[in-house]
């Protein structure tokens, strides 16, 4: 029989090695992923320690904080070590993480391009495992005046209405409107009823005196702007 050995612990390591006196040493940029996370969650198990369980959860996720951004409570519970406090805290961070980010993003209120409104609008569609669509409404002079959500729909499609989005821009006197939405699949390439549907907007715009500048398509990492690919 093979002699029994104790499983060390995070209190047991060495001081520069335990992740919150390594943050406080350090810095918090000299922390790995899976240290901070550990931080987080507080305490392992009796099989591993925090870090150790992060870096099981983050290999399983191949090592993709989006792909961790997305998860929800129950999935992320599903993880040995991992319960209902523990997953709420993981999703608390990282949501202040992205509404840092949207902050940030109030900033920009000029747009001069499809960048522009891909600055603006991914905070929103950031790690969405479903459809949505939002439009940013602007004054004659380009100001973002405001965002909208116009639909939720499932991970293949979401209904747009024309007399919603059209109604929605009446009400906050928008002088123009770019339409968008997300692709949760990763696949930018727009589909025929997303040209079907941007053509129809584009015609009710000119109708209503309201262009319809540019429609885009998101990723979480990329995006594709009708302007910009001359389809508008």
């Amino acid at each position: 029989m093979k002699p029994y050995k104790p499983k060390i612990t995070i209190k047991s390591w060495a001081e520069e090695d335990r992740p919150r006196e390594k943050l406080l040493s350090q810095g918090r940029r000299n922390l790995t992923d899976a240290e901070l996370i550990a931080i987080l969650i507080g305490s392992g198990s009796r099989e591993e320690t925090a870090v150790e369980l992060s870096r099981r959860i983050l290999h399983s996720l191949e090592n993709d904080l989006e792909k961790l951004g997305r998860l929800s409570v129950n999935e992320l519970s599903k993880f040995k070590g991992i319960g209902e406090a523990k997953a709420i805290s993981i999703i608390a961070a990282l949501e202040l993480g992205r509404r840092r980010r949207e902050s940030d993003a109030q900033k920009q209120v000029k747009i001069t391009g499809s960048r522009d409104v891909y600055n603006l609008l991914s905070r929103y569609y950031a790690d969405l495992n479903h459809e949505e669509f939002w439009v940013v409404l602007l004054s004659r002079s380009n100001n973002v005046i405001s965002r909208q959500l116009i639909s939720k729909g499932g991970q293949s499609g979401t209904i747009a209405d024309p007399k919603i989005i059209f109604q929605t821009a009446l009400e906050n006197h928008a002088a123009g409107l770019i339409l968008s939405h997300n692709h949760p699949s990763g696949n930018l390439k727009p589909s025929q009823a997303d040209l079907a549907l941007t053509r129809k907007l584009t015609e009710a715009g000119g109708f209503l005196d309201m262009p319809v500048l540019d429609h885009i398509i998101f990723s979480n990492s990329s995006f594709f702007s009708f302007a910009d690919e001359g389809l508008m």
